[in-house]
């Protein structure tokens, strides 16, 4: 590939890249104003929230059309391949993000409708605290993706098992409290789905992460425990 070429690539790539983070940013804005719609049990934010889902989508179509057409015409080099591979699979993750945000959207208006989210104040607080922790994360994780920070990624990896901690503590809370009050059993149920939805976006930040990895060293540490990972990028 000539030198013209090559900017022209290095510029598409860079395009790319920024329009990755500008996704990331919306998904992560997406979370956080579904959790603030349940923390407030809002529907006007709940159905903001939902609206954006639209727009996530027609990126994630947007982004992987260009990527298509990248491979098409420019047959990349081994490492550029890796990178637009990651970014195929980091904008899926990403969508799905946004996916899980939307779900959270949906349960806060069904939540409002039934007339019962004047007695979940409490597991809603502890939801919120495990939504904070997710959201942390995934902001760490898009971090790590501007910089193909591999040694923050590798702190997004280790870091998502707190997310897994708080939501099996969130759990036996909820169970509890659905003992407590069998009024709210089914609303309560509803925070269930809630809270594995908050764990999902830990994990696809986790996803992301491994995907940084696989960028910089070529090597797909999915399902490999953390300390083999940490002995990668070290």
């Amino acid at each position: 590939m000539d030198k013209h070429l090559s900017s022209q690539f290095d510029a598409e790539l860079s395009g790319i890249s920024t329009r990755v983070l500008e996704m990331g940013g919306l998904v992560e804005s997406q979370v956080a104003q579904a959790i603030m719609a349940l923390a407030q049990f809002s529907t006007e934010t709940a159905t903001q929230v939902i609206r954006i889902e639209e727009r996530v989508n027609q990126m994630e179509v947007e982004i992987d059309r260009d990527l298509s057409s990248i491979i098409a015409r420019r047959q990349p080099t081994a490492r550029d391949l890796r990178l637009l591979i990651a970014i195929s699979k980091t904008i899926g993750n990403l969508e799905r993000v946004g996916d899980e945000a939307a779900r959270i959207a949906r349960t806060v208006q069904g939540l409002v409708s039934t007339g019962v989210s004047s007695r979940l104040r409490f597991p809603v607080s502890d939801v919120s605290h495990e939504a904070s922790l997710a959201t942390n994360l995934l902001r760490k994780a898009l971090d790590a993706f501007a910089r193909l920070d591999t040694l923050q990624a590798l702190e997004v990896i280790r870091q998502d098992n707190e997310i897994d901690r708080e939501f099996d503590g969130l759990m036996r809370k909820l169970i509890t409290y659905m003992m407590e009050d069998p009024r709210t059993i089914s609303a309560a149920i509803d925070l269930v789905f809630v809270a594995k939805a908050i764990e999902r976006v830990g994990d696809h930040a986790k996803n992301l992460a491994e995907q940084i990895i696989y960028i910089v060293k070529g090597t797909d540490v999915r399902h490999s425990p953390p300390d083999a990972v940490a002995d990668l990028v070290k």
